[in-house]
């Protein structure tokens, strides 16, 4: 919205085109710190009420698999959950107002944010609303490829446009080969894996969120990065035109964390639900697709591909042993058996979040 109201007023654009970072034509550093600031503020206007509503429609319902999780976790029964209904109406208010919505990127990030807020929601409708426990992996599954394959193609065509903008590079040393028209299909693989791997690690009071303030934030700076030419050309990067546009998304993800984290640390007054994880972990794959970072991605959501991880080898050493390789998975589960308190299980897990980004963020300058 302020971005075509500047173009509109062409002698004020044309001054602060001078001051312009990167490709953007109007201050993107300080779009990028106002959307933040927005959707935080959003977040802690839109929490009360929603959180009012959900109590009084959507509560959580303990029902796992495991007996003695839903021993552990009894007294977060009926905790209002599809907290994500906030967090993505503060996102996309924040989007809204600083993006700049003739770029194909802002468009795709909405896209993503909308549409897999609305699968999560559906899912969590369902776990609530009947006796069932959500949509099964199946259906999840095919509606999240479905989403991301429509996210996929989209982004290619924008990618094809940007040299390099269809490679897979290895950070360390920037060497990458071409994907073509296999961008999609690659594009549907990240999509759909950030986004469940953020899911699974949803299980502790500000667990998720809290890891995604520090993944989201060098996703904040690393699009910032790859749309600045003269940055991205010092760093040995891709340069990806256009690509600094995202950074307003990502800034706005990390505000709206900060702001549900306001109510979702321990002891947690909401949950986000499927409704905020799902498009949470979308956008942070989203943002890697387009910087061309999916590896760096690998180390940026560390916790999150541990978490997923953790999940496969338990079922996978249960299937073919008959034996569980940890006492509960996903990994934070696994630490609850063992006796540790929530707190320090989410403590912990936040400082090898922060320690990830910061490797990440660090190892662009290794060539």
């Amino acid at each position: 919205m302020l971005v075509w109201l500047l173009h509109h007023f062409a002698p004020l654009a044309e001054r602060m085109e001078q001051a312009a970072a990167g490709d953007s034509r109007v201050f993107l550093t300080a779009r990028t710190a106002l959307a933040a600031m927005t959707s935080f503020i959003a977040a802690l206007v839109f929490g009360p009420p929603a959180i009012r509503w959900l109590q009084a429609r959507f509560r959580e319902r303990i029902d796992s698999a495991s007996e003695k999780l839903n021993e552990l976790h009894a007294d977060k029964q009926q905790t209002p959950t599809m907290g994500g209904l906030f967090i993505v109406a503060s996102i996309v208010t924040a989007v809204l107002l600083w993006g700049d919505l003739t770029s194909t990127y802002i468009q795709i990030g909405l896209f993503v944010t909308v549409t897999f807020g609305a699968l999560g929601a559906a899912d969590d409708w369902i776990k609530l609303r009947t006796t069932r426990r959500g949509l099964t992996v199946k259906q999840k599954l095919a509606a999240q490829i479905g989403l991301a394959l429509v996210a996929g193609v989209w982004l290619y065509s924008e990618q094809m446009t940007k040299p390099g903008g269809l490679d897979l590079v290895w950070p360390f040393g920037n060497y990458g080969v071409t994907l073509g028209a296999g961008f999609a299909a690659w594009a549907v693989f990240v999509l759909v894996g950030s986004s469940n791997g953020v899911n699974l690690t949803d299980g502790l009071d500000g667990l998720a969120s809290g890891c995604m303030v520090f993944a989201g934030a060098s996703f904040v700076g690393i699009t910032y990065l790859a749309g600045h030419a003269l940055m991205a050309d010092y760093l040995s990067i891709p340069w990806i035109a256009g690509s600094g546009e995202l950074a307003i998304v990502m800034g706005a993800l990390v505000g709206s964390m900060l702001g549900f984290l306001w109510f979702n640390c321990y002891p947690a007054q909401v949950f986000m639900g499927d409704t905020g994880s799902l498009p949470l972990g979308a956008l942070l794959g989203l943002a890697a697709l387009v910087t061309r970072q999916e590896v760096l991605l690998i180390i940026v959501g560390g916790v999150f591909v541990i978490e997923t991880l953790s999940v496969i080898a338990q079922v996978g050493c249960f299937k073919m042993t008959g034996q569980r390789l940890i006492a509960c998975s996903p990994l934070h589960n696994h630490f609850l058996f063992k006796g540790q308190h929530e707190i320090k299980i989410v403590t912990r897990f936040w400082i090898g979040s922060a320690l990830l980004a910061l490797v990440a963020v660090a190892s662009l300058k290794i060539h």
